[in-house]
């Protein structure tokens, strides 16, 4: 996929995320002969193959929902030359002018940093239940946070992704703005927040998955939200909700939204016209 002598640009944690959004020039592809179409869809088909059958990648296909964009695709890798060999030969994987970009996004798997830590969590056994540090029980206690929020972290660093029907993406930042000014609070306050914040979001656990990648310094937003569901209404209903959610009332701010379904290759080319 890439040349093998170059060094490889791997993070100290985590996985790159991309995100690819792109319009079917269907004039372009309409000058194709039968058997050229062919060649192309089965080219595509190979190409897919290749990179999913990478080390630690993942990559999602989605016939896409409205006129913003047609084909759209989520890579997950750990080194930044295939996340770029990959979405360079995707841009061409049905021919030249074909595939139009339409939108992209660029990210790394990360974890929150409002997690509680195992001497807060300590604390709140001591004082919730009166466990007193050393028992048996207080040891047993921390010992299932310990495997919890490691399994948490994985989860989150090195998520392993859902063929759920419906996906759906958006890039969000925090405000900077007087008064409303998310990076002036103390972290303590923010903290705080995002507690309540997370506790809206754990009411939807098995009817939506949902995956915050970083993007600070990266692209246009600070992170680029994925939700995957099995219907639309899971994804309207925590957006809507969580929009009354104080943090994101005086401090969120959202980019466009993007909805897509997953499918399999020769229904994806149905659907697609091709």
């Amino acid at each position: 996929m890439s040349d093998p002598n170059l060094v490889p640009v791997v993070p100290r944690e985590g996985w790159h995320v991309l995100h690819l959004f792109y319009k079917i020039e269907h004039g372009q592809w309409a000058l194709f002969s039968p058997d050229e179409k062919r060649a192309a869809m089965t080219a595509f088909t190979e190409l897919v193959a290749e990179i999913r059958s990478l080390p630690d990648t993942q990559l999602l296909i989605f016939s896409m929902v409205g006129p913003k964009s047609d084909l759209g695709f989520m890579l997950l890798t750990p080194d930044l030359h295939v996340a770029n060999a990959v979405e360079k030969r995707l841009s061409l994987s049905l021919g030249p002018d074909v595939l139009t970009p339409a939108y992209s996004y660029f990210s790394m798997t990360e974890e929150s940093e409002y997690l509680t830590s195992s001497e807060e969590y300590g604390k709140t056994l001591e004082r919730e239940q009166q466990l007193v540090p050393g028992s048996a029980e207080y040891e047993k206690a921390m010992g299932e946070f310990t495997a919890r929020m490691a399994k948490y972290r994985k989860d989150k660093l090195y998520p392993v992704l859902p063929v759920w029907e419906v996906f759906c993406f958006y890039p969000m930042a925090k405000r900077r703005l007087v008064g409303q000014n998310w990076y002036g609070l103390s972290f303590d306050e923010r903290k705080q927040l995002m507690a309540g914040h997370g506790r809206v979001g754990r009411k939807y656990h098995g009817k939506i998955l949902q995956l915050i990648t970083g993007s600070t310094g990266l692209d246009d937003a600070e992170w680029g939200v994925t939700l995957f569901a099995h219907d639309t209404f899971e994804i309207k209903s925590i957006v809507y909700e969580m929009r009354f959610d104080p943090v994101t009332v005086h401090y969120g701010e959202f980019g466009e939204f993007y909805i897509g379904l997953s499918l399999p290759l020769d229904e994806l080319f149905r659907r697609l016209q091709l």
